[in-house]
This record gives structure tokens, C-alpha cells and sequence, in this order.
């Protein structure tokens, strides 16, 4: 059911043979369910001189054929939803639903750039002298390097591959070594579709050691990462010291703040089905609930409800709503979170252990008396743990939510507009929704503010981030 997996470099498929490499776990079970090869130095080598051969063939290709080779990818994911789904499911955890929804989005996120990458226009600015055209340009940057996170093995790399692509770049692609198996899939419907040798590359590896290899290169002109916050400021120094554009997506503590006159059970629905998807492994997932004073019962016994109703097991089987965690890393960082809320006053309403004696998993979990600075308030946990504590005034619940160094995506619920657009105005982050977990779409902007980065990918954005600007005066 899983598949073979191997590099991708110069339009190639490369196995393990010769080649250092590890074991992929699926975490349900703990066991092995294929063996991935990593890149050595001859290998990064040699996707730098593809990409670079690539980038001269792809650029001079016009945005109209490359459309529909972009729209001929997204159409074999979607003959291959099934497949790629389960592979992703088997190696990640998320249950089949979850997975096949990635997939499917996916393939509308090429969809978009394919034809966003159509419109790359410049324009023409009227000069001040008779004679004078003044032309704006916008061009591929190059060579792209992009490192990808376990967390959504399809749609992390989709974002990247396809917004380089339909702006006329070529890319190397690093995917999860944890997770490998969704953009391996995901590479051979652009392969199979057509993408000239080189102008798409894959591969594995250990990640410090990938990275500084790649982005000091000359070659690599920009450079796009998902991931924690400390590994992407080191990455963004190292783009730094070459001058090159980056992308960097980092981690998140989402607030949630539910306003008295909102519907607090309607709310609780919507947010608890959204913070436990994919067990809480997501960057902008909830992870921080300030619920105003009068609608605070009523919230968290809805919210702890839904918790508790949550059936937990194999992303595979039947009814199933939330998988394991990735790894047993999660495990550890759950145990750690919860140890720390009950030390320091907080209740456990529901979850709030390890789950079954094989696998990665861990209860849906509900803590309240939370102080607001438990680890779990101040730290991303990045698994299912819903703190959720009560505020009286719309002033006190902006400057808690404001007070963490964090800033990609936040939520707010109020029946009230003139609530809505203050909250909106007032929350510091990249992406906020208000009555709505309707954040990542295809055609919208998708990135942070303060230490959760900067650029964005999807929408128009995400095709800017690989062009530049050029200007031309011509007399």
C-alpha cells in the first residue's frame, strides 16, 4: 500500500542503491513501511546543475504552455487522490478523510497558480517625456531551494513547486525525511505531466546538512521554508549572508476569542473541529481559547464534549476522526505541556494522557484555570491540547492574545460587525478569521507576521515571492 521511494534529480528517478538513508514509520503501529535514500553531496550537486539547466529551458517556455503542463499535474492528483492519500495517511497519521481533502486541495492549489502564472503582468508607467516608455517587468528569479515540513506531506510542497513553477522558476525540493511519501507522489504527477528534466528536482537527506549545502550555492537565487522557528531564522542567515529572497513560514500560538454575544455553542463546534484536525499539528491550528465571562460554561462543556466524542485510532479504519501524532517526539511534548498546566493549577476536562499500548497517540484534551503563563499558553504545542480560559473586557483579551512574540493566524467569533471589524483591526497576526476557520485558500495570502515569518504563499502573493522587479527606461 506504501510506496517505493526514491530521488528525483534531472528528471531521473534514483534509489537507494550505494546510498545512506533511513527507515519511514508509520505512526499508528510504531513499524516500518518503506526505506528512503538520502541525497549525498554528488547528488545535491547534481540538482543544482539540473535546476540551473532547467530554469534557462522552463523560463523560455511562454506562461501559457507552462499552464497546462501545471494543469495536467493537477489533474493526474486527482486521478490519483486515492493512492496518494493513503500513502500519506500510512506515514503521517491523519485520518483518510483529512488526507484525501489535502490531496484534493492540492491539486486546486496548481489549479490557481497555473492560471495566476498567466497573468504575471507588468505595466507601463507614463513617462514624464515625449518619447519615453517606462516598462515594468516582472521575471522568474531562478534556482529555488525549499524545505518542507512532516506535518502535511502534499500540501507543504504543493504551495511551493507550484508557485515556482507558474512564475517560470525551476526548484529543489526537500521534503520530509518523516513524511516522504505524499510529495514523492506529488513530484511524479508533474513528472508524468510533462516538466522538462531539471526544472523539478527531489530529495532527501539530513536536513542541517541539505541545507547548508544548497542555499550557499551561487546557483540558488531564493530560497522558501516551513517550519520551526529556530531552524528558519538559521536558514534565513544563511540566506541572508548571500542576499537571496526567502519565504519563511514558521510556527504559530493561535488565539481564539469568543465574544459573550457570539453563540457559544456554534462556536465551540466549529473550533473544536478545527483545532483537532490532523490531532493538532498544524501551524495555524487554535491552541490559545479566551472565552468572555458570561458564555464560559456553556463553551467549554461543548467544547469538551466534542473532545470526548472524538474517535481516536488508525487514520485507516472506518469512523475514525483523529489519528496518532507524527512521532513519539509529540508524545513527549504532550506529557510535558500537561505536567506543566496541572503544577501550576490547571483541570483536565477531558483527555490528557497517552492513548493504546502501540502507535503515537494521545487523547483530545480540554484544560481550563489555565494561568496565562503555563507552558501550553506561552509554548506552540502542535498536538491536541486545548487550553481554555475566560477574559471580562475586549481591551484585557487583545493584549493577552497580542502578548506572545507569535503572529500567523488567530480566530474571533462575535454576532456583533462593529466587534468583528475592532477585533480584526485589533489581533496582531498574519491571517485572522472572524466567524469563519476559512484562512488557507488557493487565491489568499498565507503567512505570519513578527517571529512567524514573512512572505506569504497563495494567492497573488505567492507567485510574486518567486519573480522579480525590473524596470526598463526606454528613449
Amino acid at each position: 500500500m506504501y510506496t517505493e521511494l526514491s530521488l528525483f534529480i534531472d528528471g531521473k528517478w534514483l534509489n537507494g542503491a550505494g546510498r545512506k538513508g533511513e527507515d519511514v514509520i508509520n505512526p499508528a503501529t510504531g513499524k516500518a513501511l518503506g526505506a528512503l535514500p538520502h541525497a549525498s553531496k554528488a547528488d545535491l550537486d547534481a540538482a543544482l546543475e539540473a535546476a540551473q539547466k532547467g530554469f534557462l529551458v522552463w523560463k523560455a517556455m511562454s506562461a501559457y504552455d507552462r499552464s497546462k503542463i501545471l494543469r495536467k499535474a493537477a489533474d493526474l492528483l486527482r486521478e490519483r487522490a486515492e493512492r496518494v492519500a493513503t500513502v500519506q495517511t500510512l506515514e503521517q497519521g491523519k485520518a483518510f478523510g483529512e488526507s484525501r481533502i489535502e490531496v484534493l486541495t492540492s491539486a486546486d492549489i496548481i489549479d490557481w497558480y497555473a492560471e495566476e502564472g498567466r497573468r504575471a503582468y507588468g505595466r507601463i508607467v507614463p513617462g514624464r517625456q515625449k518619447g519615453v516608455r517606462q516598462i515594468v517587468l516582472q521575471e522568474p528569479v531562478g534556482v529555488v531551494a525549499a524545505f518542507t515540513p512532516w506535518n502535511f506531506p502534499t500540501l507543504t510542497p504543493v504551495r511551493k513547486i507550484a508557485g515556482a513553477l507558474a512564475a517560470g522558476c525551476s526548484i529543489i525540493i526537500k521534503a520530509s525525511e518523516e513524511t516522504p511519501g505524499g510529495c514523492f507522489e506529488l513530484v511524479k504527477c508533474f513528472a508524468d505531466a510533462g516538466v522538462p528534466a531539471g526544472v523539478l528536482n527531489l530529495v532527501f537527506g539530513v536536513p542541517a546538512e541539505v541545507s547548508e549545502h544548497l542555499i550557499p550555492s551561487p546557483l540558488v537565487k531564493k530560497i522558501s521554508f516551513t517550519g520551526s522557528i529556530p531552524v528558519g531564522k538559521h536558514l534565513a542567515g544563511l540566506a541572508a549572508k548571500g542576499m537571496k529572497k526567502a519565504t519563511m513560514e514558521l510556527g504559530g500560538h493561535s488565539p481564539v476569542v469568543v465574544f459573550a454575544d457570539a453563540d457559544p455553542e456554534k462556536a465551540a463546534d466549529t473550533i473544536a473541529a478545527f483545532k483537532y484536525r490532523n490531532a493538532g499539528q498544524v501551524c495555524i491550528s487554535p491552541t490559545r481559547f479566551y472565552v468572555q465571562e458570561a458564555s464560559y460554561s456553556k463553551f467549554v462543556a461543548r467544547f469538551t464534549e466534542y473532545a470526548k466524542n472524538i474517535k481516536l485510532g488508525d487514520g485507516l479504519e472506518k469512523g475514525t476522526t483523529m489519528g496518532p501524532l507524527a512521532n513519539p517526539r509529540r508524545l513527549d511534548a504532550m506529557e510535558s505541556f500537561v505536567n506543566d498546566a496541572k503544577d501550576r493549577g490547571g483541570k483536565i476536562a477531558a483527555g490528557g494522557s497517552r492513548h493504546g499500548n502501540q502507535g503515537f497517540f494521545f487523547q483530545p484534551t480540554v484544560i481550563t484555570d489555565v494561568p496565562d503563563d503555563a507552558k501550553v499558553m506561552t509554548e506552540e504545542p502542535f498536538g491536541p491540547l486545548a487550553p481554555i480560559v475566560p477574559f471580562k473586557t475586549f481591551d484585557e483579551v487583545v493584549e493577552r492574545a497580542n502578548a506572545l512574540p507569535f503572529g500567523l493566524a488567530a480566530y474571533a467569533f462575535t454576532s456583533s460587525g462593529a466587534t468583528a471589524t475592532a477585533i480584526g483591526d485589533a489581533i496582531q497576526s498574519g491571517m485572522v478569521g472572524v466567524n469563519s476557520v476559512a484562512i488557507s485558500t488557493p487565491e489568499t495570502p498565507f503567512g505570519g507576521i513578527k517571529e512567524s515569518g514573512y512572505g506569504s504563499e497563495g494567492g497573488i502573493e505567492g507567485l510574486t515571492a518567486y519573480m522579480n522587479t525590473k524596470f526598463i527606461s526606454q528613449g
